[in-house]
């Protein structure tokens, strides 16, 4: 697999990694990764209740994602 990642990433994932946060870049980029798989199947879930419990208030919006991480 090749990637293309700003310099700036790049640079934060290497500090990550230097202070003990990954084991790797690799394994870094993995846990974004992972991370990323997460957010968005919560994203679609909330998108999925909506559909089927209709309209929220913007109050029940933002305590949804608050608690989802998002």
């Amino acid at each position: 697999m090749t990637i293309t990642v700003r310099p700036e990433v790049l640079a934060a994932a290497g500090e990550a990694v230097a202070h003990g946060h990954a084991p790797s870049l690799s394994a870094w980029v993995d846990q974004a990764m992972e991370e990323k798989v997460r957010r968005q199947a919560l994203a679609d879930l909330l998108a999925e209740m909506r559909a089927e419990a209709g309209p929220v208030t913007s109050a029940e919006d933002e305590w949804a994602r608050q608690v989802l991480g998002l």
